[in-house]
């Protein structure tokens, strides 16, 4: 929201307050309260009016700082809140006549207490940012009052995240509203709203409030980073690196880590599209077709009308297509897979459900009483209230039937289109509730699937999002066009989506709307497998490859069986997600924020540390992508490739640039038609362009995330050693190693078409007479 006129004047009907300078300040123990008036007190008589700001500074864990700007303390809290996990930080405050200072960890805030307004936050030695006269603001509109902070933005810095955003990575000279809404992945508007942006700069920034809150990133004032909320208060945390990779540590220690998800997550998933006719001899034969094709398949998803007609959401199948429901979900589970439906949070008036909400107050209410009811998307549409408990089990009890018939996991569609002209069972604001609808809605669906099948067995396909949603995974990017466009879109969002503390994200294969055409099915495929996880889903056309073409079947067999030999490795980045709050599929800045080449790359990426990859944009095969410095590998062909430039290429369908880090060691499992194995029997380490004095660990998940097998690969001047601790049968691979130059103990050798391949005898490899 701007309140600007240009840089001199403020638009018409605002009036703006700013904080002149500091009375005084209270101290409280890890905190201090400053008081700071918005005219300059030369006498008493300057005491006698406002307005004044009070602000205060605290720390909610180390090397984070909150600061909360107060005008009137008498609004009443409301309802929901962002449940953050603060603990004590040992802050120390210390005040003398210049300043007060609050330091939590190595980050410092830094208000002087003469002179004009100034704050500062420090780390390292130098300023990470801060902001000065006229920054912090009371603004009264004609819709209200607003706090206004704006925080200094160094030239060369940029920001990212604020959500999965489809337009450019970087944020700088946009204008962005925090508010959920169902507008596809080609506008400003966005399913997954989070209020926290991320920058190369040292520090992130997350503005505590669940609701609407408008950021202006270098677009207002161009040389600064504004947020602003409706209201007397607005809180927000500065959260320190120093590396972008620490600050998501700390911020999603704050708001939550992603959790673990099940092996068979990261398979295929087929669905049976959106509006497409079909029944179980369809669905038996997209099966059948897969498996004659020998494409491997882990998941099968029935979308909306599994259920009939305007009677979305009853959660009862089909009588006239399905008239054997749990006999289907049998025989499908029976062919070793598992199955998802399609739900959302929304009761047509149809529905037997919508009686029942009704008499029981389970359905969002107007201010009258009546039950909060429209006609678009299902007629007579009535929304769950989740703030009822009652209400959450109760919409609970309805899946658990389905858990009962057969069920896996559940399509959480919707939940972006919540009303604000309604009541809340707990009295919720309808404005801050907008957002963490999804939040509530998503919670009840995965504790359900947790309480069920267990720690890391529960996954979701959820679309909207907030705060704190990453925590029930997996998140998809929305619906999108058939379009070479709009697969560059939804990279871009899942790129942002991941600087924005959620770990896990995929998209529709091929498109949602319209129907791709072969070549741009084919390149979808390559960027689909090789995303944390993948589905093939539609609108009004199915996604089965053969109705493609028979070279889309060969992509498919292709791409689906490489991604289930990396596994080790991808479970290994599924680890970083979970455990650190890295995302699997990772913006080149997060890697290489030292390379001032990587700060606006948005058509390539980082799959876990070790992999980058290239999606192909065009249907002629040629890509243009930047390798940073060293000496990669092209993984599907062992070519080395120099680094530090950028790089044009030209790839068949069953291609794509798909590269593996210098002195990276890449985990490749035995088995390659389903993800869910024993990835460490059998395990192929491929060892890329070691420097001498490497020294790599790499641990191989096993199950309940538990390390099964750890291998130390070391190089020291010619000789490269692997030494393994919990694997019985292990190879080693030496891309571009002639093996008739090298000598090896511990294995035997074998032929490769990239080079030296070691099969190992025990628990120790050491091949000498490398070079290169």
């Amino acid at each position: 929201m701007k309140f600007t006129d240009g840089y001199w004047m403020l638009r018409d009907g605002v009036q703006a307050s700013y904080p002149n300078g500091v009375l005084d300040v209270e101290t409280a123990p890890g905190s201090f309260t400053v008081h700071a008036p918005a005219q300059p007190i030369r006498h008493r008589g300057d005491l006698l009016r406002g307005p004044a700001l009070t602000l205060t500074y605290s720390s909610p864990m180390p090397d984070v700082i909150s600061v909360t700007i107060t005008h009137f303390a008498g609004e009443e809290p409301r309802g929901p809140r962002f449940t953050l996990r603060e603990e004590d930080a040992g802050a120390v405050v210390s005040i003398d006549d210049d300043a007060a200072v609050l330091t939590s960890g190595a980050l410092s805030v830094r208000v002087a207490r003469t002179g004009p307004w100034r704050v500062e936050f420090s780390a390292g030695g130098r300023v990470l940012t801060g902001n000065g006269a006229k920054s912090t603001a009371l603004m009264e509109t004609p819709d209200g009052h607003h706090i206004r902070e704006q925080l200094d933005l160094g030239v060369g810095h940029h920001v990212y995240g604020l959500g999965e955003r489809f337009g450019p990575l970087v944020k700088n000279g946009q204008s962005v509203d925090i508010w959920n809404a169902d507008g596809g992945t080609a506008s400003e508007q966005a399913y997954k709203n989070v209020p926290f942006l991320l920058t190369d700069a040292g520090y992130g920034v997350f503005v505590d409030h669940p609701g609407h809150v408008s950021f202006e990133v270098a677009s207002e004032n161009v040389a600064r980073t504004q947020f602003s909320v409706a209201g007397q208060t607005m809180r927000y945390l500065i959260v320190h690196g120093p590396a972008p990779k620490d600050i998501l540590r700390r911020y999603t220690a704050l708001t939550g880590r992603p959790a673990r998800l099940p092996d068979w997550s990261f398979g295929l998933w087929l669905s049976t599209s959106f509006t497409t006719s079909y029944d179980e001899e369809t669905v038996t034969g997209f099966i059948d077709g897969m498996a004659e094709r020998d494409l491997p398949l882990s998941v099968f998803h029935f979308d909306t009308f599994w259920m009939r007609e305007f009677h979305w959401c009853d959660f009862e199948w089909d009588p006239r297509t399905f008239p054997d429901p749990r006999g289907m979900l049998e025989r499908l589970r029976a062919r070793g897979l598992r199955i998802c439906v399609w739900i959302n949070p929304y009761i047509a008036q149809r529905s037997k459900l919508f009686a029942e909400g009704k008499a029981r107050g389970f359905l969002l209410k107007r201010p009258n009483g009546d039950v909060w009811q429209w006609d678009k998307w299902q007629p007579g549409l009535a929304v769950v209230d989740f703030t009822d408990p009652a209400a959450r089990e109760w919409y609970a009890a309805k899946l658990e039937a389905l858990l009962d018939m057969g069920v896996d996991c559940f399509k959480s569609d919707f939940g972006e289109r919540i009303p604000t002209d309604v009541v809340y069972h707990d009295g919720s604001d309808p404005e801050r509730m907008h957002n963490y609808y999804t939040y509530l809605y998503n919670e009840t669906v995965f504790e359900l699937l947790r309480k069920r099948r267990g720690e890391g067995e529960a996954v979701l396909f959820a679309r909207s999002a907030t705060a704190g949603s990453q925590a029930f995974p997996v998140h998809w990017g929305g619906d999108c066009e058939s379009t070479f466009e709009a697969m560059a879109e939804n990279l871009r969002g899942g790129l942002s989506l991941g600087m924005s503390g959620f770990g896990y994200w995929s998209h529709d294969i091929g498109g949602f709307e319209g129907t791709p055409d072969p070549a741009l099915f084919k390149r979808w495929i390559a960027f689909g497998l090789l995303s944390s996880h993948s589905r093939l889903h539609g609108s009004s056309s199915y996604r089965v490859p053969w109705l493609f073409d028979e070279e889309a079947v060969d992509v498919l067999r292709t791409f689906t069986r490489l991604k289930a030999r990396l596994m080790p490795y991808l479970q290994g980045a599924a680890r970083e997600a979970y455990g650190q709050g890295l995302p699997m599929m990772r913006a080149m800045v997060l890697e290489f924020p030292g390379d001032p080449a990587v700060t606006h790359l948005e058509r390539q990426y980082m799959l876990g540390g070790d992999l980058l990859v290239a999606p192909v944009f065009s249907a002629d095969g040629e890509v243009d992508y930047y390798v940073p410095e060293g000496t990669w590998t092209h993984v599907l062909t062992g070519e080395p490739v120099a680094g530090g430039r950028w790089v044009r290429e030209r790839h068949g369908f069953s291609s794509v640039p798909l590269l593996a880090r210098p002195g990276s060691v890449i985990p490749f499992g035995a088995v390659d038609d389903r993800p869910d194995y024993d990835h460490a029997d059998g395990v192929t380490l491929h060892a890329y362009a070691l420097p001498d004095g490497a020294r790599v660990t790499t641990e191989i998940p096993g199950p309940g995330g538990d390390t099964a097998a750890t291998f130390t690969t070391t190089r020291d001047g010619d000789v490269v050693r692997v030494t393994a601790e919990g694997a019985d049968r292990w190879r080693l691979l030496l891309p571009g190693v002639r093996p008739a130059a090298v000598s090896v103990e511990g294995g035997t050798t074998a032929e490769h078409d990239q080079g030296l391949l070691v099969e190992a005898r025990g628990d120790a490899i050491t091949v000498r007479g490398v070079t290169g």
